[in-house]
């Protein structure tokens, strides 16, 4: 297990390391800097016109249901055993991440197991949701292990959204390529898709387990005992609440597809990194269970780049660059936590042109003078 973090908790000032004492050359970690300001995100700072605008799809389809804001300049910060050794921009502007929230749900997921909530990840969801989702021919063989990997197949509308608007995504095309074509559903299980809809009915899904609203339990469970600031939030859609035992709670989106999502800071998020790193302990106490990261991290029978909603670099064939091991927690827009645990690595990067990111790695890579301590 990597070196546990000695982070300061907020509002406390986060002094940075020396690189060199850290084992990083410092003109290397600058042009790493370099890189990610010089190569912003080309998305407008105006979030919600973006999306009005059709980047994901068209209009009917595209309407706005949870709240967006302006997004700020690039920033974000690089971490090596738990200290920052680089930082730029305002590391403390909070902005949407889009879909990294779907990262932050398999650790919500990994609580459930833990919890005995979740007993075995591939029995059917609705032997526990009984909520109507579930019950069709296509959906009722539906487990937790294929909503985790985005091969459900699920079938259906939620919260005012069909699962075809999704369906064809190509990730190499957001923004260019047609999508929500129809077309024949495959077993659940048998075919890979990057789908929000699908994804939104896993966050109702554990809703429902936890009872209790999900970014309550990720306050108590994860954010607070990491030290994390009380500057995030996590959204849903206006249509998106339900009632649990007599009590109206709203179910939060796997993204910022149609708004919500998580709003959240650099810094914030630097945390919940290098809690990943740690393989789930911080300061001594296991916070996800034993054997959860690991999990996160094998790749999905279908897409050797995926795990539990985590992207994974197996065979160093999604960034060259980076360690085997990397994951990266991904939104649209440039929104990147990367995960490097043989170099002891945490580098969150804000609105940075994901095109460029195998390059900023490398140029990480570059500044590594030494190897991370042992385990």
């Amino acid at each position: 297990m990597a070196r546990e973090s000695g982070l300061p908790p907020p509002p406390e000032a986060w002094p940075m390391a020396e690189a060199t004492g850290l084992g990083l050359d410092p003109d290397d970690l600058a042009r790493a800097v370099g890189l990610a300001l010089a190569h912003e995100s080309p998305w407008p700072r105006d979030i919600r016109a973006h999306l009005e605008a059709g980047f994901f799809e068209p209009s009917p389809d595209n309407a706005i249901i949870g709240p967006t804001r302006p997004r700020g300049g690039p920033n974000g910060l690089i971490l090596r055993h738990g200290q920052p050794v680089a930082r730029w921009g305002e590391t403390r502007q909070v902005d949407m991440t889009f879909s990294v929230a779907k990262s932050y749900l398999a650790l919500l997921a990994g609580l459930a197991v833990g919890d005995g909530l979740i007993p075995d990840l591939d029995a059917p969801v609705g032997a526990l949701v009984a909520d109507g989702g579930f019950e069709t021919a296509q959906n009722r063989a539906v487990t937790w292990r294929q909503l985790l990997q985005n091969s459900s197949e699920w079938e259906g509308t939620l919260f005012g959204k069909s699962d075809v608007i999704d369906r064809g995504r190509n990730l190499q095309l957001e923004g260019k390529g047609r999508k929500g074509v129809p077309r024949a559903l495959q077993p659940p299980g048998d075919y890979w898709e990057y789908n929000d809809v699908r994804v939104n009915r896993l966050a109702l899904a554990l809703l429902h387990r936890f009872r209790r609203p999900l970014p309550e339990v990720f306050a108590e469970r994860i954010m607070q005992p990491i030290g994390a600031s009380a500057d995030w939030s996590w959204h849903g859609y206006e249509t998106s609440w339900v009632t649990i035992d007599g009590q109206r709670m709203q179910s939060v989106s796997g993204g910022g597809h149609w708004g919500g999502g998580v709003f959240i800071h650099a810094e914030d998020q630097a945390r919940l990194g290098q809690l990943v790193l740690q393989d789930g302990v911080w300061a001594g106490r296991r916070l996800l269970p034993e054997g959860w990261v690991a999990a996160c991290r094998t790749p999905c029978r279908l897409n050797p780049h995926y795990g539990y909603l985590w992207w994974l670099n197996t065979g160093r064939t999604r960034w060259p660059a980076a360690s085997a091991e990397s994951v990266c927690f991904s939104g649209a827009g440039g929104n990147i936590t990367w995960i490097d645990p043989p170099n002891g690595i945490v580098a969150v990067l804000r609105w940075v042109d994901a095109a460029r990111l195998n390059d900023v790695m490398q140029a990480v890579g570059a500044a590594l003078r030494s190897p991370a301590p042992p385990a």
